[in-house]
Order: C-alpha cells, then structure tokens, then sequence
C-alpha cells in the first residue's frame, strides 16, 4: 500500500514543485504511522525505527520506502536531464527560452523573477551536474571551456590563466585533423601540464559520432 499507492500519488507533484520540508516531514511522519499502526486511526502504533533506516533497501535492512526528500529531488533533477537530452521538446524550449536563451541548463542562471516551477528545478541541477558528462563525437563542436567534456566530468574553467586565448574555439581544435585523436602539441602548447594532462587522458571512442551529453555511468560501460 505503501510504495504502489501512498508513494505514488504525490509523484507528480514532486517532478515539478520542491516540496517543503515540513510538508515533506508530515507525509513521512502519515506513512510512517501508516506503516507502525497497520492503518488504524483510534489507537497509536510504536514506532520500532525511524523513517529513514526503513527508507533503506531491503538489502541493507530496510523496507525499501522511497525518501521523499531524496524522489523529490530526483525527480526535479531528471526535468532538468530532459532539458539537456530533448532540447527540442515543447517545454524545453519555452524553458530556453525564458530562462537561457543564450546557454544550456548547465550554466543557466536562477534570472528575475523566476517561476517557483524554474526555482525547483534549479534546486536540482547540482544532481546533473554530478552525473553528467559529453560523449565527444566526431565533429567535436563541444566548447572548450565550462563544460564537463573531460574524463571525469570536469570541465576546464575559464578562469583559469590564458583562458581567454581559447574562450571561442571547441575541442575539435586539440584534435587530429584526419582521424580521432588528440593533437599532443597542440594540447601541451596551450595547457599547463596538468590540465594537458587530464585531457590526454581522456579516451577518445571511434564509435561515437556525434556530441551528446551522457551520465557517467553510461561512458563507464562505454569505455569499456
């Protein structure tokens, strides 16, 4: 009853609005007496666990219940991953264009007067940005800077010294002209040594022909 019924019905809310957490504490705290009083109303239950250790798998000796802080965020996070996979959605591209016209999700800012709807989402972005990386294509048309395009998700900053000499090329510049490799000169010419470095190490896989943004763990199995 639980997790098909009394878990599912606020899922919609919580794909779009940040919940508060005193709303967020008072469903927990009816589930949680739903759960120790098995549904009765005239008669307390004891509480034998906190909300959070039955929140845990089965596996680790919980029941498996969803944190609804922990969804609410997910939720909120894989509106923004939909941003950054579907731009051509009808929503995303109203979201584009209110809120960042000129960018990506990525390195959108909260702007003036944002919607509560926009404000949520945002509360979740540091989720895609922790799980998010570029798989590099072919053509490479990935900006240089800012963006989480090397091995482990991080991106070059541009605040970074000589940053300006790059701000407006894409790493198809540090590449190979005929085949899918980085230029090791060139790299090295323009990087100190740890960020050439990082970017060396970087794999480069043949069989990725065009720019997207994937979740780490989709370039782990890719690289294998």
């Amino acid at each position: 009853m639980i997790k098909s019924l009394l878990q599912a019905i606020p899922s919609y809310v919580i794909s779009i609005f940040h919940l508060p957490t005193t709303l967020i504490n008072s469903i927990q705290k009816m589930m949680n007496s739903f759960w120790w009083g098995h549904g009765r109303t005239s008669q307390r239950g004891i509480y034998w666990m906190i909300w959070e250790k039955l929140s845990a798998p089965k596996i680790h000796g919980g029941m498996g219940f969803k944190d609804i802080s922990a969804f609410n965020l997910a939720m909120l996070g894989k509106q923004g991953w939909k941003f950054i996979t579907e731009p051509d959605s009808l929503v995303a591209r109203i979201f584009k264009a209110r809120y960042f016209p000129n960018g990506t999700f990525l390195t959108a800012q909260i702007g003036h007067n944002p919607s509560y709807v926009w404000r949520s989402i945002m509360r979740a972005r540091f989720i895609v940005q922790d799980g998010a990386k570029w798989s590099i294509g072919s053509s490479a048309s990935i900006p240089i800077l800012n963006e989480l395009w090397l091995l482990n998700g991080e991106c070059i900053r541009s605040d970074i010294p000589g940053a300006h000499f790059v701000s407006n090329f894409n790493i198809n510049s540090l590449m190979n002209l005929h085949e899918k490799s980085w230029n090791e000169h060139t790299v090295r010419q323009v990087f100190n040594v740890d960020i050439a470095d990082n970017i060396l190490h970087t794999p480069l896989i043949s069989q990725v022909d065009v720019d997207r943004v994937i979740w780490k763990a989709e370039w782990t199995v890719l690289c294998k």
